[in-house]
């Protein structure tokens, strides 16, 4: 039987689907893409799909995949999405296709206990506070059990906590071979398994990564890949210009100083004056950050001249030849005790490469890549290309003569998300892509929007660029929510709304205690969104409220009635002083192209469509979308916005929206499905 036979075997209304997913009801589009991947899979070539929300786009892909019996793998945005698939979705689908299909989950080293350096913590007198050495003693407690050593696996360990940079590795530290603990490395038995698997997972950050460094065990694996799929696309392109051009922290300097001294004092005390070489490192480092000053603080700076601007390039020029010389210092007395232990030769060999960065950021940029400064608690000193569409074609399609060998004929590429761009060739994501020749399949949403939610832009708010907005747009949330009992994210494009209408909404609510306002920043992420999902409903907790921005835009599922509106402050258009975006707009001029037709408005509808997306997951959902910017109505270019947006009725004046509001309301306390 063909593959396609059996992928329409498998959607069929009493197929293997329907014991594999629960209330599975066969939709045309899911098996429309399905069977799209089926003809990429046996055909070989390229195939993007934009798969609206609902459309069940993981059965969609894996189901050829795992049917076709080539070697497969797979690609998605996030660790929490890796984890998801690996955990859930795919053994749920081998089970219901009856494959003995053998997988494996590989992530960056950074996610994995690296022993190694949890030995070197115990020892380091240095640890940051009393809860770091509590944490290091749950982590050494949690090592003796843990086959894999991937952290996520800890219960209890914060994402941000300061003892994960001492247990884990990166490539500037890991000795490699060289390594006591190499035999038992959870990073190399990743590596192990994933090699000997039929499917393997992978996130975006590790594949291009490994195109960047050949670092992460990808080079052996990629080449004996025959299907490679990419979910959640629409993050490639961002995600890939991070890996593929040249970057250097303080961070970096300041980690290496610290290891340097630490590793020193440990194993060749009395040896080198250690203190002082890594004072001087440190010293450098520290220098380089006041040169900049607090110019651009949480910003970013162009970088077109010898220095960044507004920084003086005397000044700059000078500190980096300062921790260019001090690099240098360290690896004269890192070589002295080279062969007392590995540690020193790779020491010796991350003070080489934090030289040559700093030496290539002395130099001028590359004509075609952007170089910027960015500001923060430390600096980072970025160059990158504009997009990856030379490195798709060279690297990973081969279609130069000199291409790598992860190329070759018959291979099968696919690229899926739920908003890959908002014209029919979806060219906001194939054209920075280098997919131009790419296969387009575009499947709608099954949801009934018009009957499911709604769209209501306020006219009497205020432009975005008026000082008033973020407190008139706080008002409209405050005095929604209390009608709704909470259920509601509002999602900002800046940091600075997100405080200025966070505080506001935390001010109003909180003398009353009826609602419970969570900003992004208060919690980890995790736990801010456990805390909005249980809404009302957990023994007597106030309703909900939660302002966000960046990363909440995306990636977040909260179906059911615990999100019942969605606020966005204003139309999400790129920054057009960020350099990137700037480097961005200049070459599309050069080529007699408008950015704001070919660039800003494409971006906008994409990152509209995805927040947007937030509010309707489910087919028993219902909600209101509100888009406090009047542009959206009120200029030309908006009329291609709105089309992006699902097809949701539109409310048309503040009664409107009150009377849906209290719809809303009556409807989750008389349906108990409705939860």
């Amino acid at each position: 039987m063909s593959l396609l036979s059996l992928v329409e075997e498998a959607f069929a209304p009493e197929g293997v689907l329907s014991r594999a997913a629960e209330q599975f009801c066969p939709r045309e589009g899911q098996t429309a893409m399905a069977l799209a991947v089926a003809r990429a899979v046996e055909e070989g070539g390229l195939l993007v799909v934009e798969a609206g929300t609902g459309v069940g786009k993981t059965f969609s892909y894996l189901v050829p995949a795992l049917l076709s019996g080539e070697r497969v793998l797979l690609s998605t945005a996030t660790k929490t999405l890796q984890d998801q698939l690996y955990g859930r979705d795919l053994p749920r689908l081998l089970q219901a296709l009856g494959l003995p299909l053998r997988t494996a989950l590989l992530k960056g080293r950074s996610s994995y206990l690296c022993l190694h350096r949890m030995e070197l913590a115990r020892r380091d007198a240095a640890l940051p506070d009393r809860g770091a050495v509590r944490a290091l003693a749950k982590v050494e407690q949690w090592s003796k059990a843990t086959r894999t050593g991937d952290l996520a696996e800890m219960p209890g360990l914060d994402e941000r906590s300061p003892v994960i940079p001492l247990v884990t590795s990166t490539r500037d530290n890991c000795l490699g071979a060289q390594c006591p603990q190499f035999r038992a490395c959870h990073v190399n038995l990743a590596r192990r398994e994933a090699l000997a698997a039929d499917v393997v997972v992978i996130n975006h950050h590790l594949f291009f990564a490994d195109l960047a460094v050949r670092e992460s065990g990808m080079a052996e694996l990629l080449p004996s890949v025959r299907v490679a799929i990419f979910d959640e696309a629409h993050q490639l392109n961002e995600t890939g210009v991070q890996f593929l051009g040249s970057s250097l922290t303080t961070g970096q300097v300041l980690d290496f100083a610290r290891d340097l001294l630490g590793t020193g004092l440990q194993l060749a005390r009395g040896l080198v004056d250690w203190q002082l070489l890594a004072s001087d490192v440190e010293r450098a480092g520290r220098d380089l950050r006041l040169a900049v000053g607090k110019g651009g603080l949480g910003g970013k700076l162009r970088w077109a001249g010898p220095a960044p601007e507004g920084v003086p390039a005397a000044a700059w020029e000078e500190t980096l030849h300062a921790l260019h010389a001090a690099c240098l210092r360290a690896m004269a007395g890192l070589a002295t005790v080279s062969e007392i232990a590995p540690d020193f030769v790779r020491l010796h060999e991350r003070a080489g490469l934090l030289a040559e960065r700093v030496e290539c950021f002395a130099r001028p940029g590359a004509p075609e890549a952007v170089r910027w400064l960015d500001v923060g608690t430390q600096l980072r000193l970025q160059e990158s290309p504009l997009d990856i569409a030379e490195a798709v074609q060279t690297r990973l399609l081969n279609r130069d003569a000199g291409g790598a060998e992860a190329g070759g004929p018959g291979r099968t590429w696919v690229f899926t998300s739920a908003t890959l761009g908002d014209d029919e060739r979806l060219r906001w994501f194939t054209e920075p892509c280098g997919l131009g020749a790419a296969e387009v399949l575009r499947v709608g949403s099954p949801f009934d929007y018009a009957r499911q939610s709604a769209l209501y832009v306020p006219a009497h708010l205020p432009k975005p660029s008026d000082p008033s907005h973020s407190a008139q747009v706080a008002a409209l949330v405050a005095a929604a929510v209390r009608r709704l009992g909470g259920r509601a994210m509002v999602l900002t494009t800046t940091l600075r709304a997100l405080r200025a209408i966070g505080e506001a909404l935390q001010a109003e609510f909180a003398d009353s205690g009826e609602l419970e306002v969570l900003v992004q920043g208060q919690w980890p992420k995790r736990r801010l969104m456990e805390r909005f999902r249980e809404g009302a409903a957990g023994g007597g907790q106030p309703g909900c409220v939660l302002v966000a921005s960046a990363s909440f835009w995306e990636g977040v599922d909260v179906p059911g009635d615990a999100l019942q509106l969605v606020v966005i402050d204003k139309l999400p258009f790129p920054p057009p002083n960020d350099p990137l975006v700037e480097a961005r707009s200049q070459r599309l001029e050069s080529q007699g192209r408008s950015p704001f037709k070919d660039y800003f408005v494409p971006e906008a509808a994409v990152a509209l469509k995805q927040g947007a997306g937030r509010l309707i997951r489910r087919e028993s959902d219902r909600g209101i979308l509100v888009v406090c910017d009047t542009r959206l109505t009120g200029m030309g270019y908006g009329r291609r916005l709105l089309a992006a947006l699902p097809p949701m009725r539109r409310l048309q004046s503040q009664a409107e929206f009150e009377e849906a509001l209290d719809a809303l309301t009556r409807a989750a306390t008389t349906d108990p499905s409705a939860s």
